[in-house]
């Protein structure tokens, strides 16, 4: 993932910062406890595509 990319890639439900994990390929907002798929290099940001935390994803 482009670190410029991640620089200005915030939530589109709160506008909060977003962490990235590699592993999952999935960029994460710890306030919505959503995570946003990345696929093929492109990540999708959008709320209907985004998957609910479960409490042992959140570490």
């Amino acid at each position: 993932m482009d670190a410029k990319l991640l620089d200005i890639l915030v939530c589109p439900v709160c506008k909060g910062n977003l962490e990235y994990r590699k592993e999952g390929q999935e960029l994460v907002c710890p306030a919505c406890k959503l995570a946003y798929p990345i696929r093929d290099g492109i990540p999708v940001m959008l709320e209907d595509e985004a998957r609910q935390l479960v409490s042992e994803d959140e570490s």
